[in-house]
């Protein structure tokens, strides 16, 4: 495990889907490590539980709601200001797909809990997604459930992303 970097200039963030290694979106990661705009820190787990689920075109989602769901595994990263807004900017952070919100997460083999950021499931759809999944949530993002996942060039031309969330969680 890399020892984690508390420089003022960088922030540490929590990734649970698609950015983890093996997964679609990791090629972002790759991009911002061979530019070193983010590194490796380790394998973490979340301290408290928190719903995952499955959303529209097999996007994961971490949901708001401390204390229900299971305790999620992922990997936790250091990243720069633009590396930052690289990963706030894929998230949809000023659109309302996500939040990016504080989250304790503990070194996969033991340690002191450390405080960092996560993505989460907007405030204005969470709930009503993990209502969705009948309050049933996943362990993990494994790779398997990555092969759902539909690329942003694979869905139709004319989606909006939150309108579809709502279209999901309306769908009987």
């Amino acid at each position: 495990m890399a020892a984690i970097n508390k420089q003022a200039n960088t922030k540490l963030i929590f990734t649970y889907g698609t950015l983890k290694r093996g997964l679609y979106n990791h090629a972002l990661m790759k991009e911002l490590m061979a530019t070193h705009d983010a590194s490796f820190v380790g394998e973490y787990t979340t301290v408290e539980s928190f719903p995952l689920v499955l959303g529209p075109y097999g996007i994961p989602f971490l949901i708001n709601l401390p204390g229900s769901g299971h305790r999620i595994p992922g990997e936790l990263y250091s990243l720069s200001g633009r590396g930052l807004a690289r990963l706030d900017e894929l998230e949809g952070i000023e659109t309302g797909h996500y939040e990016r919100l504080p989250v304790n997460v503990v070194a996969e083999d033991g340690g002191e809990v450390v405080a960092v950021e996560g993505y989460f499931a907007h405030r204005n759809f969470g709930e009503a997604l993990w209502r969705k999944s009948g309050e049933k949530g996943l362990s993990e993002f494994s790779e398997e459930m990555g092969g759902k996942y539909v690329k942003r060039g694979n869905r139709p031309l004319d989606y909006n992303f939150v309108d579809d969330v709502w279209k999901f969680i309306s769908h009987s």
